[in-house]
């Protein structure tokens, strides 16, 4: 992909960039402050995907659309970054401008779709259409596709909106994610051994969705993150601040140390230490070049694993939304008929990729470029090793349902979503964001409802589900946590405060569509080995069945495994009541 893209997506502190001050929060001139203690992030919450399988082609092909501008319909501009999450919706247009024959057209509607790498510039250009609408109400709409994890930072231009008398809104309609191109790469240990990265510093642009990516893979593994960029904590994972994720690519690549002041317990020691990029936290061509400059980074763990935490979420002002229901259902057709062509048929997700080129104006990247990373690839880096680069997946009218809990038995993935990173920064950067706007105030999903009872029966082309083999085994781990979920003494029952847990532990485990549950059981040596024995296997079948019966969707049959080992294999000594609390425990894998 191409210089800019979607690292500044999840940039908290967008209101500051709004007021062109972004050197500054850069340099951390603004941000200079007394010694952090690093924080122990509870696991961070996310749902689950919609599957991963190529969908049924249960739609025929369509005629594809010209290159002839149609020159009519409701005019409306979608400002886009470079990002192959969007083939369903280039393919909608038929070109930069909608054109004769495609979905768009035929829906009544005229898009000129700009590519803007730039979020503060986004965030501009949306509050001064919302008040070109107010003093003209003829003035094209204006939609911005985000990252969804990096909505609620994308929130702070709020304020400004309101000013001019409206505020965001979400289009209820996503036209697809990031599959695997965004990503953490790190040392091969770290895949066996996630505390190795203790100590350890990871090259990113901070606060946006690759780091939240780092984030949630610490939050899993029970690592302490270390919240302040221009310190160093041996005991915690450290980030070094990249002005994008190119240049987060290049500290690594180049290995230049950068001096910090050690940290102890939140403590300043005086003491100041040169770090490297031992890490990096990036997006595709970031892990590309990588792989084929220096190598030995391999893929800790990337969106194709947490599947759902970065879905192209398109935003515009209530404005615009309240005065034109028609267009935005219209809007949201036109997405659906072409997300089933581009799922259904490579004809016609190759002219999408030709598109993207056309769209997002790189010369030296072609369609068959886009193309190529949408798909994701397997590739030998510059040491040998096979890393996987890339990856995306269009969305259809049926992924929707999903992503939006409407399908029935589901979940509101994307609320999950939402709130999950908009509450991980708030916990680790307060000050940076003091809030962020509810999703209920800008999520409407009546237009979503009514083009579900209006298609209702109708053969559509399937939501990708990921199917699950009862006997398949784990065989690579992407994290591992003990659980404090607690039962009644010496049952299976779970005590009313376990409910919490619980509900954490679902968003948890929901992330990844795509990865298997194995649902340890664990507990203290006091009674008989055989009772305790069963014991344990019944309390990680309870905690099974909870999962399965708070969403079937999330967990279908074959995903969640049970094992018990009983008092076998204690963390701690069984000779003090506290060790004993730490031995009844449940341990939660997630892995391929």
């Amino acid at each position: 992909m191409t210089t800019r893209g979607k690292l500044v997506l999840g940039v908290l502190l967008a209101a500051l960039l709004y007021f062109g001050i972004n050197k500054l929060v850069q340099s951390g001139v603004l941000f200079k402050k007394a010694a952090t203690e690093s924080v122990l992030l509870n696991s961070i919450e996310l749902p689950a995907a919609s599957g991963g399988g190529r969908a049924t082609a249960a739609v025929p092909l369509a005629p594809l659309p010209s290159e002839t501008p149609a020159g009519k319909g409701t005019p409306v501009v979608w400002e886009v970054m470079a990002w192959n999450s969007q083939m369903a919706g280039m393919l909608a247009n038929g070109g930069p401008r909608t054109t004769e024959g495609s979905s768009m057209a035929a829906n009544g509607l005229d898009m000129q779709i700009v590519r803007q790498d730039d979020v503060a510039k986004m965030q501009a250009d949306l509050v001064k259409n919302a008040l070109d609408l107010q003093s003209n109400p003829e003035t094209p709409g204006l939609l911005v596709s985000i990252m969804g994890d990096g909505l609620p930072a994308f929130s702070a231009v709020q304020p400004q909106l309101e000013k001019a008398g409206t505020g965001l809104q979400i289009i209820p309609y996503s036209v697809g994610k990031s599959f695997g191109e965004d990503k953490l790469m790190g040392p091969k240990e770290w895949l066996d051994n996630p505390k190795a990265a203790l100590g350890k510093t990871i090259a990113c642009y901070l606060r946006d969705g690759d780091q939240n990516i780092a984030l949630k893979w610490c939050a899993d593994n029970g690592l302490k993150v270390n919240p302040d960029e221009t310190t160093y904590d041996p005991e915690a994972v450290n980030f070094l601040a990249s002005s994008d994720f190119l240049v987060a690519a290049e500290k690594y690549i180049i290995g230049k140390p950068e001096q910090r002041v050690k940290v102890v317990k939140g403590k300043n020691t005086g003491v100041k230490v040169d770090v490297v990029a031992d890490a990096v936290a990036t997006w595709t061509p970031g892990d590309v070049n990588i792989a084929k400059q220096k190598g030995g980074l391999v893929n800790i763990v990337s969106t194709k694993d947490y599947s759902n935490q970065m879905p192209n979420i398109m935003v515009t002002t209530k404005r615009w939304y309240d005065a034109h229901p028609k267009q935005v259902e219209a809007l949201m057709t036109a997405f659906a008929v072409a997300g089933d062509q581009v799922k259904s048929h490579p004809e016609a997700l190759s002219r999408a990729a030709d598109i993207s080129s056309v769209v997002y104006g790189d010369k030296d990247k072609p369609g068959s470029y886009w193309l190529r990373y949408y798909k994701g690839v397997s590739e030998a880096d510059r040491n040998g090793e096979v890393v996987e680069l890339g990856g995306a997946k269009a969305f259809n009218f049926a992924d929707n349902l999903a992503l939006f809990g409407l399908n029935e038995g589901g979940t509101n993935i994307y609320a999950a979503v939402y709130k999950t990173f908009g509450d991980v920064q708030h916990q680790l950067y307060p000050k940076e964001l003091p809030t962020y706007v509810p999703l209920e105030q800008m999520l409407d999903l009546t237009p979503l409802r009514k083009l579900q009872d209006k298609y209702r029966g109708r053969t559509l082309a399937p939501a990708e589900q990921q199917q699950f083999a009862a006997d398949d085994e784990i065989r690579q781990s992407v994290s591992k946590r003990a659980w404090n979920i607690e039962f009644n003494t010496g049952q299976s029952s779970f005590t009313p405060a376990a409910e919490q847990q619980l509900n954490t532990l679902f968003n948890d485990l929901v992330v990844a569509g795509r990865l298997k549950v194995a649902v340890h059981g664990h507990t203290d040596n006091a009674g008989d080995p055989q009772r305790n024995q069963q014991l344990s296997e019944d309390r990680a079948l309870a905690v099974e069945h909870w999962l399965e019966q708070r969403s079937a969707s999330a967990f279908p049959a074959g995903r969640v495994q049970v094992y018990a080992h009983g008092a076998q294999e204690p963390v701690a000594p069984n000779t003090t009541p506290d060790g004993k609390a730490r031995n009844r425990r449940v341990e939660i894998v997630l892995g391929n």
